[in-house]
């Protein structure tokens, strides 16, 4: 079975590559907009569905499809990926000293049917200096990602002072639980 990640992420693609897989990526230009009353379970399986659908009928018969969507969520209220800078300033400012989930949800689709799977992990930071978030927001790849930070990045380094759940999934794919769909 060929594998075919739906992605454009440069962090979904990494993780692959070290669980030892080869893939090909195909990407959808997609409305990613949700239902903000919808459950964050329900929002990235939704948005999932959309890529999925979208690359579907470019996949040949014995290609197995994975795509994902993560959002950080904090007190009720999604962040995706800041639209500016300001935003990412502000999301980061949410964050500080916040503990907050990041739900990833991974759909994996081949000719035997279609696997849905969610994964939540709680992040806890702890309060970030203005300057820090300053200079995060000019020195890395925040416009990006869900929340505007990853825990992969510098302000992961220096912020995140306790994880519950998959360190994998809040860079985007839960690897731990994707696994064994691609044995």
């Amino acid at each position: 079975m060929k594998i075919v990640l739906g992605s454009a992420s440069p962090r979904r693609k990494t993780l692959l590559e070290e669980l030892g897989f080869n893939f090909r990526v195909l990407t959808a230009d997609i409305d990613e907009s949700f239902d903000a009353s919808l459950s964050p379970e329900e929002i990235v399986l939704g948005i999932c569905r959309k890529k999925m659908e979208a690359l579907w009928p470019l996949l040949q018969a014995d290609e197995k499809l994975i795509c994902a969507d993560t959002i950080v969520y904090l007190n009720g209220k999604v962040l995706g990926k800041p639209h500016s800078k300001a935003a990412a300033i502000e999301m980061l400012q949410l964050l500080s000293g916040q503990t907050h989930e990041v739900y990833t949800g991974v759909c994996i689709k081949d000719q035997q049917g279609l696997h849905q799977l969610v994964d939540c992990t709680s992040v806890r930071f702890q309060e970030l200096r203005l300057e820090d978030i300053l200079h995060y927001v000019e020195t890395q790849q925040a416009m990006d990602k869900a929340g505007a930070y990853g825990i992969q990045d510098w302000i992961g380094h220096i912020g995140v002072i306790e994880i519950k759940g998959s360190y994998t999934n809040v860079m985007g794919l839960p690897t731990q639980r994707l696994f064994p769909f691609l044995q």
